[in-house]
């Protein structure tokens, strides 16, 4: 085992218990928060705040094993920080939006940088959760092992739930090393090649763990042992990229994200080898095409309605990921279809039925 002693340790698990203990009790609402730099993603919600930033540190972490448990209102700077003393990473690559960005931010609402589709999403490595439940007790769920949940997995239910089921306390994770080499390429190519080539290369076992294409270019990302990583480069050619571009783009700091830009920011989740979309007045220089084009970050005023369907004809989901001058929307999240709805409503009321729990974050109807 690995003792951090340079990472503030606090267990504030009673308070929290308490104060939701009231809650429930008053019917009080509450919005949860870590470092409240995911606020803009998705609803605003009306509530009490509860915080959970002194309630940090790394409760277990085993670097043989590959594990670490952390508790959900430490920085992830310093979780990042901690395992990189020891050559590891979070391999989902998880976007931070801020200096104050949380354990607890990262799981709820489960967004991954660029090597998601490589590696994983953040959902792919958590092992188990503690978790606050609406009557102010503490219940653990899954373990420290990839195979230690039988029946229902409520721990990886929490990431992406933004806070909508319970408090979330404590993770438990799979870390991985640090890649050996890595190298960043810039290929100028049109989009329709772009598109083409990185079908091709997805049927090779190349190291690429990163590819973006915007500005009339394709940018790739090599990672692994360093013969593999210098003769794959060779063979792409291309010029050398900065390796900065690749936290750049995952922060959302490239000037594509440029806050002066007053059009909705949408996200767009499509099946791997979709080919662009036509949607109406939006050209080449409004997209970014992340994850291999497996992710597409749009600019445009297109109706939402006009939008979820353009995206649901080719088999995914749009997400208004921030409204016009960044700010929040009513309905960020695509439409639920009804059977799935039910289940939703179902899980919200049997896990929250007083609805204390950040109400209305995901959607106005729980």
């Amino acid at each position: 085992m690995v003792t951090t002693h340079d990472i503030p340790d606090h267990d504030a698990s009673e308070a929290l218990a308490e104060r939701i203990r009231r809650a429930e009790a008053e019917g009080t609402p509450l919005r949860i928060v870590g470092g409240d730099t995911k606020a803009f993603y998705g609803r605003r919600v009306e509530g009490e705040t509860l915080s959970t930033r002194e309630h940090r540190g790394i409760t277990e972490y085993d670097p043989v094993e590959l594990i670490v448990s952390v508790r959900t209102g430490t920085p992830l700077r310093e979780l990042e920080a901690a395992l990189a003393a020891n050559g590891q990473m979070l391999p989902c690559e998880p976007p931070h939006f801020g200096e104050d960005a949380t354990v607890g931010g990262m799981i709820a609402t489960g967004l991954s940088g660029p090597r998601r589709p490589w590696a994983g999403s953040v959902r792919d490595f958590v092992l188990g959760t503690r978790i606050i439940t609406r009557q102010g007790s503490e219940q653990r769920f899954g373990g420290q092992v990839m195979k230690n949940v039988a029946g229902y997995d409520l721990s990886r239910l929490m990431v992406g739930a933004q806070g909508t089921l319970g408090l979330l306390t404590e993770v438990s994770m799979k870390v991985l090393p640090l890649p050996g080499a890595t190298r960043s390429l810039h290929l100028d190519m049109p989009l329709a090649e772009a598109l083409e080539k990185l079908s091709e290369w997805g049927r090779q076992p190349l190291p690429i763990t990163a590819a973006a294409w915007l500005d009339g270019a394709l940018h790739l990302r090599l990672e692994g042992g360093p013969s593999s990583v210098a003769a794959t480069a060779e063979r792409l050619g291309g010029d050398e990229l900065k390796a900065d571009f690749w936290e750049a783009l995952r922060e959302q700091r490239l000037a594509f994200f440029a806050a002066e830009d007053s059009r909705p920011l949408w996200r767009l989740s499509l099946p791997h080898h979709t080919p662009a979309l036509e949607l109406p007045g939006v050209n080449d220089p409004d997209v970014l095409y992340d994850w291999a084009g497996a992710q597409r970050w749009v600019r445009s005023e297109l109706a939402a309605d006009a939008l979820h369907e353009a995206v649901g004809r080719a088999g995914g989901h749009a997400t208004c990921f921030r409204g016009a001058r960044g700010q929040p929307v009513d309905a960020p999240f695509a439409p639920l279809p009804p059977v799935i709805e039910k289940y939703h409503r179902n899980l919200k009321a049997e896990l929250d039925p007083r609805g204390i729990f950040n109400p209305g974050r995901l959607y106005a109807a729980f």
